[in-house]
């Protein structure tokens, strides 16, 4: 199993890519349904969208062992995948509140806090 921290840089490069390849999916739709000009935006941004999908979820799940999240933290990393670009929001909020540090050193009070919604 790799290390905490290169699996917390993995989620991160991950959490940008798929707001990046929710983009080229939005654009590509555009043009497949709006302009009605080319599929080919969907064909290519569809299979690559997917793939970073699925990587983040399983970056995602891994975390949530390894780090030890919260049941709400590991529901919010999942749910922010499916709204474009909510995963870059997710990402920020998640290191901002040490949930992306390699110590996991969030005292529990403060865990305790968030899966009490404070």
């Amino acid at each position: 199993m790799p290390s905490k921290s290169t699996v917390i840089r993995l989620f991160r490069v991950l959490a940008v890519a798929e707001a990046f390849s929710w983009a080229a999916l939005l654009t590509g739709m555009y043009f497949k349904w709006i302009a009605r000009t080319s599929e080919l935006g969907v064909e290519i941004a569809g299979p690559i969208h997917g793939a970073l999908f699925i990587a983040y979820g399983v970056a995602a799940l891994a975390l949530w062992r390894l780090q030890r999240w919260p049941f709400l933290v590991a529901f919010l990393a999942g749910f922010s995948a499916v709204l474009p670009f909510a995963t870059v929001l997710f990402e920020r909020w998640a290191g901002k509140r040490d949930y992306l540090t390699p110590t996991g050193s969030r005292p529990a009070e403060q865990r305790d806090n968030v899966t009490a919604g404070v």
